[in-house]
This record gives structure tokens, C-alpha cells and sequence, in this order.
């Protein structure tokens, strides 16, 4: 625990344990360890147990909302190799708190009320999520960003997540929200060292890193959890509910969309064109290599961005600010596209609700890839065999502004959403989960006739990811979504980029982690590093 030392706490750990060894043990044991509460210690006194010390890798985007969510907690170090986003995002927390306190919201939380005059019927929030809910309070969101930045002078600050763990001890957990390419060997290296850790979708940047972090969250026994926070979101699991239930029969397909990519994708490097625009034909590639050249700045990187750090594992690219931040995400050694991002959202809860295993096909078709970014959308089929009862399952994922097409029950009126969503065909019916809406039986006479499904999955109090994760970490609660399961679904997410990258469709060997029609495949489930990192 952070705190001054004229006013540091007394351990409520046995005699020759610490208090990392006592969260460890709570974490581990679950609900059989009882966290000591603060008022059997006499005023003025907090168990060590009550918070948890929590460093941060990666304060802009998601890391903020990550950090937003869990400043109940100690936040002790943050670590981003560009300073100018940290002093951006404690300026306008502090600018926040300073104008009351009001919570800046994280990403919504999907699952809204039917609009009005919908032929849908609407269900009130489940009784499981209700009886989550008393289970903990909710927070105080404003009174948590005052003390946070009443403290943050005190947090520690690094660009280097390397040296943040070597220096730093008293961090029992580690949020990780940085560039995508550098999720594993942070986690990796945290883990390692017995902390915690908070993980950012997409988890990996490959399949053998997906593997690796499950393996080593096993081996190290600490609470792991992959950051696809509508997992915990009540709506979507009722629509899980609804899926297992059998009110639509056996399901043999499934339509997955997204609306992503919203930064650019399909572009060459910013580098100076070569020759005249002007002579010969023009093709797309060479107009398009133009408008790069155009706005390439050949510029060294500023003195507040660690570029050396920020490229960590992948290959050496020069600095151009087209790369940081945000538009990262688009190029393919450092993000992994649409897919990468929104498929650990939705592809979630199909591969949870029909207990897909691994596809033994895979094949993606795409707009024009030149292997530097994503291409502008993409199409991937993933084919899954029959299991036990369940028959086998065709998943399509669409990005870029494919869509499937729209059933016909919505009528005339209705269409899918275009940000993105779930469709599965069953035989006695469908469900769609598009964003924006509940999920909803199709057509609307099923969905009203039938009612809102029997809760068989518990719900997560107050639909918190974050402090779900916290709970555990405390022996309060089990993970939303640990690795364990979360590896398994970042797997099937990611054959969709191989089966891209490698330009033919999959057949895939899941128990040998192994395309066995196309070996030069198998490069793309794993990367070599750049040296001295390693996992």
C-alpha cells in the first residue's frame, strides 16, 4: 500500500508472511479467505488486504478507462513510453475532479432499452445481475477521482515497464493497455514475478502468444483476466441465456460484424515517392503511395516519445506521427486490425454460448492486403466440427463495412445495426444481438411468446470488469474472463489474420498448433523477437 510513512498501516498477514503473499493466498483460495475489514483494526488503521497496489502500462485510450475503473484501489506507478499522454490524461482527471468529480464514462456498456413502439418486448434487468449488485457497493466515482488525485504526486512514473517492475516492489497488480504487440511480454514479465494482471483485448498479438499467457497464468497461479469487459455486461449474457435455453433450436450458423476499422487501414508506408506521379498509368497503388509521400514528415520523434520503446518487440520502423497514437492499431506490426480489435468483444459470445472449440478451416478473403496494414475489410469463415450433441458451425466475421444480409423477419423497416453484431440461425428460429439494442428473438411473435430466457449464467456486480478483477485478486469474487478461456477464444480470433497473411484458406490442427495444408502458414501463428526481448 502507498502511503505515508507517519501513517503506515498495521498487517493483519500472520507473522513471516507478506502482504503479497497474503493477497496471493486470498486470490488463490477464493471465497475461503476472509479479507479482514478495516473497522476490527481500530480507527485511523486499513488492512493491508483492503487495497490493492496497481501499476498501469499504458495511460491513453483504454488504459485511462481501465485506470478510472479501479481508482478505489492504490494506483502506484504508471509506465506509457510517451509522457506527453500521461501529463495529457492526470491534467484532465485533475481538471475533473477539480469541476465536481464527475465520472468521464468508459467505452458504453452494450445493452440498452428496445426503442419505443418496437414490435420486440423489453425485459427489466435480471434478477441474477440485481442479486450481484447487493452484493457490493458500487463505488463512489467522484470521492475515488479526488483521493486519486489528491495522491497522484505520489505515484511513481516510468516510459520503461521493464525497469517499473525490476525498481518498484510493493505492485501487486499490473494493468496492461498498451500497443497490442507488446500485451504478451508485459503480461509475460509481470506474471513472472508473481503479480496479477489486467490485459487489454486483443490479449496477443499471435496464437503462440495466446498459449503462452494462459500456460504461464496457470503456472504462476495469479488472477489473469483479458480485458473484453462485455463479457461481464448483463444483456449479453442474457443473450448467452437465450442461446443455451434451445429456444432456437441447433444453430449452424452464425454472422459476426463490425463497423471497424475507424483509423486507416489499407495504406503503404509514409515514405517519398519515387519518380514522376504523373508518367505512365496510374494505378491504385501507385496513387495511394502519392498521398502518403504527401504527408510523411520525415521527422525525428519528439523528446517526450520513447520511439526505441514503443516499437519493444516488433521490427525497426522509422518514426512518422501517422504511427502514434491510436492509428497503430491498423498496421500489422503493431495491431491486429478490425478483427483484433472488436473480435475479443463479439466472437466472445458465440464461441461461450455453443462451446466451439477450435475450427479446422479458416479461410479469409479481404479488400486489396499489401502485408503492411489491414486491408480495408475483410471476410473470414471459420469452420467448426460437431460436438456431443451439437452440430457443426459455420461463423462468419465480416469488417469494413461487410454485413450479412439482413433476415427478413426485421421487416421492411428494421436493418442491422452497422457498428456491429451477432446473428445465429437456428432451426427453430434466430437471435440477434446487434449493438445498441437487447438481444432479440426473431421474428418478434417468438421473442414476446417466449419471454426472457432462465438465467443460468451469474452476472458480475454492477457489470464491472475491472473491479471484478480486483475482487479476485482479494478472494471475493471468481474472474469474468481469465485466461484460461480467454487464450482459447483469442486463438480462434487470430487464424482468421493467419489464414489473411497468409493468402489461402486454413486447415488447422488445433492439438498440434498447426496448419497442415499450407506450411508456410505457420509462420503466422508465432513472431520472432526483437532482440533483447523475450517471453
Amino acid at each position: 500500500m502507498h502511503v505515508p510513512d507517519d501513517h503506515a498501516p498495521r498487517s493483519t498477514a500472520p507473522a513471516g508472511v507478506s502482504r503479497r503473499q497474503f493477497l496471493t493466498t486470498a486470490a488463490a483460495a477464493g471465497s475461503v479467505v476472509t479479507i479482514v475489514p478495516r473497522h476490527v483494526l481500530g480507527r485511523g488503521y486499513q488492512a493491508p488486504s483492503d487495497l490493492v497496489n496497481v501499476a498501469v502500462v499504458g495511460i491513453g485510450g483504454m488504459g485511462a478507462s481501465n485506470t478510472r475503473a479501479v481508482m478505489s484501489q492504490n494506483i502506484v506507478a504508471i509506465c506509457d513510453v510517451d509522457s506527453t499522454l500521461v501529463d495529457g490524461r492526470l491534467a484532465r482527471w485533475a481538471q475533473e475532479a477539480g469541476s465536481g468529480g464527475a465520472p468521464t464514462a468508459p467505452e458504453a456498456r452494450r445493452g440498452n432499452t428496445a426503442a419505443a413502439g418496437s414490435a420486440w418486448q423489453s425485459w427489466d434487468t435480471t434478477a441474477s445481475q440485481q442479486a450481484a449488485n447487493a452484493r457490493f457497493a458500487p463505488g463512489d466515482a467522484a470521492a475515488e477521482l479526488q483521493k486519486f488525485v489528491s495522491a497522484a504526486g505520489r505515484i511513481r512514473r516510468y516510459a520503461d515497464y521493464r525497469a517499473m517492475l525490476e525498481s518498484q516492489q510493493d505492485i501487486d497488480a499490473v494493468i496492461i493497455a498498451t500497443p497490442d504487440h507488446m500485451h504478451a511480454v508485459i503480461a509475460s514479465a509481470a506474471m513472472d514475478l508473481g503479480k496479477h494482471v489486467y490485459v487489454q483485448k486483443p490479449m496477443a498479438w499471435c496464437v503462440s502468444e495466446a498459449r503462452h499467457l494462459a500456460r504461464r497464468a496457470a503456472e504462476t497461479k495469479v488472477q489473469a483476466q483479458c480485458g473484453n469487459q462485455r463479457h461481464s455486461a448483463d444483456e449479453n449474457r442474457r443473450g448467452v441465456d437465450y442461446i443455451t435455453s434451445g429456444v432456437i433450436g441447433e444453430v449452424t450458423q452464425v454472422h459476426v460484424w463490425t463497423n471497424r476499422p475507424i483509423w486507416p487501414q489499407g495504406l503503404p508506408r509514409p515514405e517519398p515517392l519515387t519518380g514522376d506521379i504523373h508518367s505512365g498509368r496510374l494505378s491504385q497503388d501507385r496513387l495511394m503511395q502519392a498521398a502518403m509521400s504527401a504527408i510523411a514528415r520525415n521527422a525525428a520523434p519528439p523528446s517526450t516519445l520513447s520511439w526505441d520503446l514503443f516499437l519493444g518487440v516488433a521490427p525497426v520502423v522509422p518514426y512518422d506521427p501517422i504511427y502514434h497514437p491510436f492509428n497503430w492499431r491498423g498496421w500489422v506490426d503493431w495491431g491486429q486490425g478490425a478483427l483484433g480489435d472488436m473480435g475479443a468483444h463479439l466472437i466472445d459470445f458465440p464461441v461461450w454460448s455453443l462451446d466451439l472449440g477450435l475450427p479446422t478451416t479458416i479461410e479469409t478473403t479481404s479488400t486489396p492486403f499489401n502485408d503492411i496494414t489491414f486491408p480495408l475489410a475483410t471476410m473470414t469463415h471459420y469452420d467448426f466440427p460437431a460436438k456431443g450433441r451439437r452440430r457443426a458451425v459455420r461463423l462468419t466475421w465480416y469488417d469494413g463495412g461487410f454485413l450479412p444480409p439482413t433476415p427478413a423477419e426485421l421487416g421492411e423497416h428494421d436493418r442491422l445495426a452497422p457498428s456491429g453484431g451477432i446473428l445465429y440461425l437456428g432451426t427453430a428460429g434466430t437471435l440477434l444481438c446487434d449493438e445498441g439494442r437487447p438481444p432479440r428473438l426473431l421474428p418478434a411473435s417468438l421473442h414476446n411468446q417466449t419471454g426472457a430466457p432462465k438465467e443460468r449464467l451469474a452476472r458480475v456486480p454492477h457489470e464491472q470488469h475491472e473491479m471484478n478483477w480486483i475482487r479476485a485478486i482479494r478472494g471475493q469474487d471468481t474472474l469474468s474472463s481469465p485466461f484460461s478461456s480467454a487464450a482459447h477464444l483469442h486463438e480462434i480470433m487470430l487464424l482468421g489474420l493467419v489464414s489473411l497473411r497468409a493468402r489461402s484458406k486454413i486447415e488447422y490442427d488445433g492439438a498440434a498448433m498447426r496448419a497442415t495444408n499450407n506450411l508456410s502458414a505457420n509462420q503466422y501463428l508465432t513472431r520472432d523477437y526483437r532482440q533483447p526481448y523475450r517471453l
